[in-house]
């Protein structure tokens, strides 16, 4: 039988109980599954404690980068799965993750970082044009080489020059199930986005804000092939033109207000 390298899957969690049991049954093979939680209210860390999984708590948030920065640190194994509570890994990408992890493979490629395309489900349907798919995403890495960056939403891994790798298999991402929901997190990402380029010194201008919002349309729903997904490519242009109305004129209320001072 040949040596696998360890691996840690590595989830954040803040009142994720309606997702947690499935994301973890589909995480179940690995080696350890670390959570790290901002401070929830319902029955997440009973869901943990009953899939095994080490379960840590940060409420001092200070972005999505650097909790997941102080989440891998509570890992033991030689490489890394960063997994969100709202994925779930399908067994093509188990299959694809488990040759990786083999000892000639990890050895040979540690200077390499993996990707995988997600499956986007918005309002129960799956999304294949609009920009949600293929929408690769980098998550598997080696723990002692390479980190998440400092940035408040939109992190990344900051893999520098190693080589990207496309594993076969998807993430499913059950996107958002409903859309009042959907709505509150687009905006706390927009609010969040401005306060850190506000705080970059990043600035823009009053017709910035409406020039970037018709083309986020245009680029979703044309470019990217939203129309194509139908009623939902639709609602999705309207709703990333929204998202991006939101980010820029958060950030140019905030220049305001600054020059006010």
């Amino acid at each position: 039988m040949k040596e696998k390298k360890r691996l840690s899957v590595v989830i954040l969690t803040k009142n994720s109980a309606d997702l947690l049991n499935e994301c973890l049954i589909s995480a179940s093979w690995a080696d350890e599954i670390i959570i790290l939680d901002s401070g929830s209210e319902d029955d997440t860390q009973d869901i943990a404690k009953r899939h095994n999984a080490k379960f840590y708590t940060q409420t001092d948030w200070r972005g999505f980068g650097q909790q997941r920065q102080l989440a891998q640190q509570y890992a033991q194994g030689q490489y890394i799965f960063m997994l969100d509570a709202d994925e779930r890994i399908t067994p093509e990408l188990k299959t694809a993750i488990q040759t990786i992890l083999t000892k000639t493979h990890a050895e040979k490629k540690s200077q390499t970082v993996y990707s995988c395309c997600r499956r986007n489900f918005f309002l129960g349907r799956l999304i294949r044009h609009s920009g949600w798919y293929p929408d690769p995403v980098i998550r598997l890495y080696p723990r002692l080489q390479y980190q998440y960056g400092d940035e408040d939403v939109h992190e990344s891994l900051n893999y520098g020059s190693a080589k990207v790798v496309r594993l076969k298999g998807d993430l499913l991402h059950l996107t958002y199930r409903d859309f009042f929901s959907f709505q509150k997190k687009q905006l706390d990402y927009a609010k969040a986005w401005a306060s850190e380029h506000h705080k970059k010194g990043k600035r823009v201008s009053f017709l910035s804000i409406f020039i970037h919002s018709m083309g986020a349309f245009v680029k979703t729903f044309l470019l990217r092939l939203g129309f194509l997904d139908g009623q939902a490519g639709l609602l999705l242009s309207f709703v990333n033109a929204q998202y991006t109305f939101n980010k820029y004129a958060i950030l140019w209320s905030l220049q305001r207000s600054k020059n006010r001072d």
